[in-house]
């Protein structure tokens, strides 16, 4: 009979969810196991454990010591046969089909280890009594040899598990018939063999020891889990219990072996052990595993271990798209056929190939004789990767990328090993996928450098670590100072003074850039306030730039207007210097924005004029007062010999574009005596660069 799966809202019920249960387990071990209950009785009985194996299915932190109570419980209770349990871990993989896999995998495990070592304790209790019986009928052997002779035999051949008796020799003198059907061999058969013949490749490394010990009377008993051959050849998973029988003289005399077969429950420990260590989909080893091998291997370095070791981080490109487009199916698939081209391709005695889940797999390679050797697997698991795939009617093109790690094993740790490993492999994916990346120390150090800068970048604000310094933006017609321009600094704890270009990118990306530009605009703003309360009409303007990601900030003109009120600085004093990027070629918000703050009273300034879009038809629609020339074209203007004439032509072309729109120009990067001349014939108006002053403090900025 058949039990019906409960529905996934059953577990809402579960009252009626255990009965249900109970129901389908009471007839599928019904007549399995000997018990003194009726058929009511047992599904009583049977729907208290399923009330517990639901709570422990349905648990939000599974608790497997009640599930192996429940194991337990029913080897107590008399239900011991296999089949018993061969049909209740059944009964509970059909009716539990609806919940996760993994927790019903759990909740069989534990049910099962539960049983086993109930069964387990069990024999040890009946091993126990037996080798009391035997010993006691050694201690009273002079008042009553025949008496405790006929016992012993007794126990002896009415075991139910496996005995032996033998020489210290090694010589089998008895045995009973519980070990000739355990081994398929007869009784004199077994007479004739010694310790030897039980011998087996796959024993413990310390069987031999331990049994050595035990001849040479340096130790009583022992026990061990080992392997035995059947006549027919077949293996039998044992659990033995050795004892040595001294004679009066304290000598080892006899030794009694007690065997017991557990052969159902080895092979489901190695079931469950191998499910432990393998991805199910593919049938791979799962990380896991693949992380045991790795700290064994890095764990066993000794001092001047030369030994290196590689790992391979693969990824399959565009995965996600094959699952959106084709759907899941198709995706299980395509990563079970990528597992067995790796598998088949690159797998050894010296290779493991795992799958780190997702359509991630790693491949360690052990004992490489360098960076060579680990590349060439690489490239052979890009090779294997990208021949087509066939998956229900589609022909799919696939690709990886892979990122390469070598090290020395001595000194390397798991996690720096595979956090190296991942960062190479996000390399190859940002270079265009389809390739591998080898890794780069100096790289990633610069990239973890960076990664701290952003990360500490808004502490850094609160702690007041920026400071603004300001550089003179001259008017070349007479020399004075008209305008300074503000220019964000980092005074960094541990790498010192930062320049903007270190780390207003990373400000840009992360958005912090739109409170860190609120404070350079208002720090800029009242140290102008000041200078024009000191000087009157005699201040410079003050020039700041703002961002891209500031202008689409949709708080920009209430901040500025805020900010100019909190200062007291006159719109007047102030000029915005914004990117090309930042308002041309653009439309909506950025627009608008900058005629909100045009409207405001500011100067606004198009800043590396000439980098961007560079187009005046479209700047002459804006409300725009200046322009600020790229430095790289006034650079063009001091080689060692003359001006480069393109460059030359150029910069006369924008200023002369420049005036006819009414915009002033500003050129950047002036740094000789030559430039600056050559700038005032052209009809430049102001120019900045360190031929005039190099960035400084406000008290430098002569006034």
């Amino acid at each position: 009979m058949t039990a019906t799966s409960p529905t996934p809202t059953s577990w809402d019920r579960p009252h009626r969810a255990a009965e249900r249960l109970a129901r389908a387990w009471s007839l599928a071990i019904a007549g399995t196991s000997y018990v003194s209950m009726n058929g009511l009785e047992v599904q009583d009985f049977l729907t208290s454990l399923a009330t517990r194996l639901i709570h422990a299915l349905t648990a939000e932190v599974f608790d497997p010591a009640d599930v192996r109570e429940i194991g337990s419980t029913l080897v107590a209770a008399h239900f011991t046969e296999p089949t018993t349990l061969e049909r209740t871990l059944a009964v509970l993989a059909e009716q539990f089909g609806n919940a996760p896999v993994k927790r019903v995998a759990r909740v069989q495990g534990a049910l099962a280890s539960g049983y086993a070592l109930a069964l387990r304790d069990r024999v040890l209790e009946e091993q126990e009594e037996i080798r009391t019986a035997a010993l006691w009928a050694r201690a009273r052997a002079e008042e009553g040899r025949r008496v405790s002779e006929a016992r012993f035999q007794a126990i002896f051949a009415g075991a139910a598990i496996g005995m032996s008796v033998s020489t210290v020799d090694g010589q089998v003198v008895e045995v009973n018939q519980a070990l000739c059907d355990m081994l398929g061999y007869t009784a004199d058969e077994l007479r004739s063999m010694a310790f030897e013949d039980f011998v087996l490749p796959e024993d413990p490394p310390s069987a031999s020891a331990m049994f050595a010990e035990l001849i040479e009377g340096g130790r009583d008993q022992f026990r061990i889990e080992k392997p035995y051959a059947r006549k027919d050849g077949h293996r039998v998973w044992t659990d033995l219990v050795a004892s040595i029988i001294r004679d009066e003289d304290g000598r080892p005399r006899w030794l009694v072996s007690m065997v017991e077969d557990i052969t159902e429950r080895h092979l489901l420990q190695e079931r469950l052990r191998h499910q432990a260590l393998h991805d199910p989909l593919t049938e791979l080893p799962n990380r896991t595993l693949f992380f045991d091998r790795l700290n064994e291997l890095l764990d066993t370095a000794a001092e001047g271990d030369a030994a290196r070791v590689g790992v391979c981080y693969l990824d399959v490109d565009g995965f996600k798209v094959i699952n959106d487009t084709l759907g899941h199916d198709v995706g299980d698939q395509l990563l079970r056929t990528v597992a067995r081209r790796l598998d088949r391709s690159i797998s050894g005695d010296r290779q493991l190939v795992a799958r780190m889940g997702g359509d991630e797999f790693v491949v360690l390679v052990e004992q490489c004789g360098g960076i060579e050797d680990v590349v060439a697997v690489a490239e052979k698991a890009l090779s294997t990767v990208r021949a087509p795939v066939h998956v229900d009617g589609h022909e799919i093109s696939i690709s990886a990328s892979i990122g390469v790690v070598e090290q020395p094993v001595l000194g390397t740790s798991t996690a720096e090993l595979m956090k190296a490993a991942d960062t190479t492999l996000y390399w190859a994916k940002a270079d265009g996928r389809n390739r591998l990346a080898l890794f780069d120390a100096d790289r990633h150090a610069r990239e973890v450098t960076r990664y701290e800068l952003s990360a500490s970048m808004p502490a850094a604000l609160e702690r007041g670590e920026f400071f603004v310094d300001y550089q003179p933006l001259v008017r070349l017609s007479d020399g004075v100072t008209t305008g300074v321009e503000a220019l964000v600094r980092w005074r960094h704890p541990r790498f010192g003074v930062l320049r903007p270009d270190s780390f207003i990118g990373m400000a840009e990306e992360t958005g912090l850039i739109v409170p860190l530009g609120r404070w350079v605009l208002h720090e800029a703003c009242r140290q102008a306030a000041e200078w024009r309360r000191a000087v009157q009409d005699r201040a410079p303007i003050m020039s700041v730039n703002l961002a891209v990601r500031q202008m689409r900030d949709r708080t920009i003109v209430r901040d500025v207007r805020a900010i100019l009120e909190q200062t007291g600085l006159p719109p007047s004093g102030l000029q915005l210097e914004l990117t090309e990027s930042a308002v041309m070629g653009t439309g909506g918000d950025p627009i608008e924005a900058l005629n909100a703050l045009a409207a405001l009273g500011p100067r606004i300034a198009i800043d590396d004029f000439g980098t961007g879009y560079s187009n005046f038809a479209y700047l002459r629609n804006l409300p725009v007062h200046s322009l600020k020339l790229a430095g790289s074209f006034v650079a063009g203007l001091r080689p060692p010999e003359r001006p480069d004439p393109v460059d030359q032509e150029i910069v006369a072309a924008v200023i002369g574009l420049a005036h006819t729109l009414k915009l002033s120009v500003t050129a950047e990067g002036v740094e000789t005596a030559e430039q600056a001349t050559r700038l005032q014939e052209l009809g430049c108006d102001t120019a900045q660069g360190w031929y005039y002053a190099s960035p400084g403090p406000a008290s430098a900025i002569k006034l």
